[in-house]
């Protein structure tokens, strides 16, 4: 396996793209990286370096729908035919099947729900739509599930369904030199947490849902994970279960949001917990809170009152025991 690093000043930043060139294996390329001129060179120069370029890919797996790691899928079809596979959830975003961010945002009134100001809604709309380009060419798709198996030559990548950050997130589980190696996409990075409700608000229960995925993958004990972005993490358990610890910490900050407040939107806990957002963070900051606030809420620990329209949350159970939640 070889990695192909890449620059993204779009978001977080430092995508990584894998390259599969065995011998009598299909040529795979997992993640393209954003579609713009920089990140295009890049996937160029690194796939140089190893004696290949676009024409020569016989397949693209993705690891889900978002434009930093599926963006030039379509454009690297067009020049070299590859099959391209994305989980079956995240499909239709990638195909551009009139599925959309927006389009998800607006079908469900989102922003009304989440208390989210006309102003900071018209600048998110505003930044998405500058950015427009960076998702590039659709690609036609195949799909795939959870387990499904893809011939790398003397060895095989198996799906890894790790869903929360979005709905169709999977990581590719393979071995090498006698260690089993998990390319966990944005399910699990080295320095941010991914974010979890704003990401894709697909997502049911986007915090539990999460949760779930980071239990698998300590379980499964990896001994390396390679992430979407920036470096290999060196103990994948030990990773999945800070994050973990992470969302407890959030959790009781938001319930000490609600506890100084009769109720509270999701804007306004955001704004409790990440101050001014802008750009991208005006979607994944109250997207976040919005996750912890409905996690709690099916856990009976908070209610929700709005009807949809507005919703607004009250913390109805003090006395709880928040490893319970998380254990």
């Amino acid at each position: 396996m070889k990695r192909i690093q890449l620059g993204n000043t779009v978001f977080e930043g430092r995508n990584d793209a894998y390259l599969f060139d065995r011998e009598s294996g299909p040529t795979t390329l997992v993640d393209t990286g954003v579609a713009t001129d920089d990140v295009r060179q890049q996937v160029r120069a690194g796939l140089a370096e190893y004696g290949r370029e676009f024409a020569d890919l016989d397949r693209i797996l993705l690891t889900h729908w978002h434009h930093d790691h599926a963006g030039l899928a379509g454009e690297i079809q067009a020049e070299s035919d590859a099959t391209v596979y994305v989980h079956e959830a995240d499909a239709p975003m990638v195909a551009g099947d009139g599925a959309n961010h927006r389009a998800e945002i607006e079908e469900r009134n989102l922003f009304e729900r989440w208390g989210m100001p006309e102003e900071k809604a018209t600048e998110l709309f505003d930044f998405l739509e500058v950015h427009d380009e960076i998702q590039g060419e659709s690609p036609t798709v195949e799909t795939f599930d959870n387990g499904e198996t893809f011939d790398i030559g003397d060895g095989q990548l198996r799906a890894v369904h790790l869903p929360g950050h979005a709905d169709g997130l999977s990581g590719f589980e393979f071995a090498e030199d006698g260690e089993t190696h998990l390319l966990s996409g944005d399910a699990l990075l080295p320095k941010y947490t991914p974010n979890v409700g704003g990401a894709d608000p697909r997502v049911e229960d986007p915090l539990g849902t999460y949760l779930d995925s980071l239990a698998r993958i300590a379980d499964a004990e990896y001994d390396r994970a390679w992430p979407g972005h920036r470096d290999p993490i060196e103990d994948p358990a030990a990773r999945a279960r800070e994050i973990r610890t992470h969302h407890r910490e959030r959790t009781e900050r938001v319930l000490d949001v609600l506890g100084e407040r009769d109720a509270a939107d999701a804007w306004t806990v955001s704004a409790d917990l990440f101050g001014d957002l802008s750009n991208i963070h005006i979607m994944h900051g109250p997207g976040e809170a919005w996750a912890h606030l409905d996690h709690l809420e099916r856990q009976g620990v908070v209610a929700r009152s709005g009807a949809g329209e507005h919703d607004e949350y009250e913390l109805v159970e003090r006395d709880l025991d928040l490893d319970a939640i998380f254990e």
